[in-house]
């Protein structure tokens, strides 16, 4: 089978849609299928163009057997709604005219989390008479009116319309969460041709390891207890409440203790090293994105990680990729977000709920947790067991199946009711 991917985020970009992507499409190669993926230049998330690479109108590599075609965009970074949606746009229109010289394709899938890549791969199968799939990794217009994005009532109208007939056209839906599935048969997409693949782990790459001694010493953290964030610094993410727990915290006796470490870039990074100023926070370390190579290597250094994001209806509908991260390297993990992600922590016991948007919650968990070291032990166990059920691979294979169900069988009568 050959498999057409259309993703705008895609390696040596660092993010989960761009590992979910590369990882799932190496285990398709290994298994046999041949797998095309169009995306763009990596210049996420600061709107920069990657060392070694430049904004083409059309270039190919290969990437552990993937055959990897990048387009020319609009480039952006990520803050601004309208620039955003012209650097989304761009993509959709140059993915497109790329994917019409794929040749003897199979399958085509466009992802999340914007829709404008699913209109691309929806046009490339309506005009290639093959099937297309849409893979849901955010409710998109919806996550933009949580954080206060897009307010104005008659855009959302148009994108929400948009939205549903790209849910009706595609003929399966790859969700990541259940509650996206129960979403979309709640607002009358056909239940029978969404499937459920969660987010997982490469547990090839993110395993129990020793601190990195080096790495320790050269951030001024060698003894300390070291409280992570390690991922996106967005709207979506309310991370001033960390902060403000690290303000609570330089007031206790565990002030000398424990360390904060931030790492990762995006729109509010700036905001928050400011904010950071301002409450003369002495306890915290700010790195920017590392590698994918790099990024075990940091996440070495966690005692504790910190999973938040802000306290809207919509967010007790995602699973944040990075709390399968943190349970295959045995970090148990603080959580302030309600919903699915947060049953996985109860069902499994890899860390302690705090209440979204709340410091003085999140300062009583550390300070728990700091205390009791068995606890600590506990939640580190459990997380490295828990972790084998979201191993990568399986979640890779379970996608496959979706394509196989889907692909070659139906390519001659696809699109006669379109």
């Amino acid at each position: 089978m050959h498999i057409l991917f259309l993703t705008d985020n895609f390696p040596p970009e660092n993010n989960a849609p761009a590992n979910r992507t590369f990882d799932h499409a190496k285990e398709w190669v290994s298994n046999g299928h041949k797998v095309t993926v169009i995306t763009c230049v990596p210049n996420f998330p600061a709107g920069k163009v990657y060392k070694g690479y430049k904004n083409k109108i059309y270039q190919t590599e290969q990437m552990s057997g993937i055959r990897v075609i990048r387009v020319w965009t609009f480039i952006s970074a990520n803050s601004g709604f309208l620039l955003r949606i012209c650097d989304f746009i761009s993509f959709m229109v140059s993915s497109f005219f790329a994917g019409i010289f794929v040749r003897k394709v199979d399958v085509i899938v466009g992802t999340s989390p914007q829709f404008f890549t699913a209109c691309a791969a929806f046009l490339l199968g309506l005009i290639r008479r093959r099937p297309y799939i849409f893979e849901l990794r955010d409710l998109w217009p919806d996550s933009l009116k949580a954080v206060g994005v897009l307010r104005n009532r008659y855009i959302l109208i148009i994108l929400e319309s948009l939205e549903l007939f790209l849910y009706r056209k595609a003929l399966k839906i790859v969700c990541v969460t259940q509650s996206f599935r129960d979403n979309l048969v709640g607002r009358g997409i056909e239940s029978g041709k969404i499937h459920v693949v969660k987010n997982g782990v490469d547990n090839s790459r993110f395993y129990p390891r020793k601190k990195d001694q080096k790495l320790l010493s050269s951030l001024n953290l060698d003894g300390k207890f070291v409280i992570g964030y390690i991922g996106t610094h967005g709207m979506a993410h309310g991370l001033e409440t960390i902060l403000q727990s690290a303000k609570l915290l330089q007031k206790t006796e565990l002030n000398d203790q424990v360390r904060f470490l931030f790492v990762g870039s995006g729109s509010e990074k700036n905001y928050l090293i400011n904010l950071s100023k301002r409450l003369n926070l002495k306890n915290i370390v700010f790195l920017d994105s590392v590698s994918r190579i790099e990024m075990p290597r940091y996440l070495s250094l966690v005692d504790v990680s910190i999973i938040h994001l802000k306290k809207t209806d919509l967010f007790k509908t995602v699973i944040p990729s990075k709390l399968f991260e943190c349970m295959a390297m045995g970090i148990p993990v603080l959580h302030g977000v309600e919903g699915e992600s947060s049953d996985i922590v109860k069902k499994y016991m890899v860390g302690m709920l705090f209440s979204q948007g709340d410091e003085t919650s999140l300062t009583l968990e550390i300070q728990k947790i700091y205390r009791d070291q068995s606890l600590l032990s506990e939640f580190k166990g459990n997380a490295i067991k828990a972790s084998r059920h979201f191993d990568r691979k399986m979640m890779a294979e379970k996608m496959l199946s979706v394509f196989v169900e889907t692909g070659v069988k139906i390519n001659s009568r696809f699109h006669r009711g379109l």
